[in-house]
């Protein structure tokens, strides 16, 4: 089940799904910052010490025609809410190494969903040296980003799946899908009585998208589904 919210006074939509292994998913689209917010809250797993649940947040750069304006979800009417939909278009996995952590407490200059999206995710918010450039140019103030550890600088860091050391560092690996999303308006034509062709939106294409976010945890103890199945 999935639910889809739209503020077109922040310009903001977010969409929320639970996927089959429990884990709560939100992304959050701020089109005024050009910025999206995925943030998963995983069950733990307390028999092996860990706590009730763990959130992850990754910010990534918006771009543009990746998902329809909040105007135009706002109006988004769902007849049949129990229906279960198929998304038109599979777009392709997107892998993104995860290279730069966001201090929480600054992360709201670069939108303001982050204070409440990853409030349970403070040590969690991971985002791309790419993307902060971009921000940079935007003016954003750098100094809530601190790049993470890398292979290049630990030549021991292993992928955590091959870490036998559960209190090792290593680069976790987290994916999720968005199942079901409006990611494009549908326009239809029309001919007036003087046969002048004019276009119209007349509908939306549904699309499902996967990601796998790589991430440096100080620990495995943090990354403990990323395992050899």
């Amino acid at each position: 089940e999935e639910s889809l919210q739209a503020d077109s006074g922040s310009d903001c939509v977010s969409l929320e799904l639970r996927t089959a292994d429990g884990a709560l998913v939100t992304l959050t689209a701020d089109f005024r910052q050009e910025v999206k917010i995925f943030r998963a809250l995983i069950l733990g797993e307390l028999e092996r010490g860990q706590s009730q649940f763990q959130a992850l947040c990754f910010v990534t750069r918006l771009h543009r025609n990746e998902i329809i304006p909040s105007e135009s979800m706002a109006k988004l009417r769902q007849k049949n809410p129990r229906t279960v939909r198929q998304a038109e278009e599979v777009r392709g996995l997107e892998h993104l190494s995860m290279d730069v952590a966001v201090n929480f407490s600054k992360g709201a200059q670069l939108s303001s969903h982050i204070h409440n999206v990853c409030a349970e995710a403070k040590e969690a918010i991971y985002t791309r040296e790419e993307d902060v450039k971009f921000w940079l140019e935007k003016g954003v103030d750098g100094s809530m980003f601190e790049v993470l550890p890398q292979t290049s600088d630990l030549p021991d860091l292993q992928r955590c799946k091959l870490c036998a050391d559960r209190w090792k560092p290593c680069i976790c690996s987290y994916s999720l899908s968005i199942e079901w999303y409006p990611c494009m308006l549908k326009y239809c034509k029309s001919r007036d009585a003087g046969g002048k062709v004019s276009s119209y939106k007349c509908g939306i294409r549904s699309c499902q998208k996967g990601y796998t976010f790589d991430y440096y945890v100080p620990q495995k103890q943090l990354c403990l589904w990323d395992e050899e199945t």
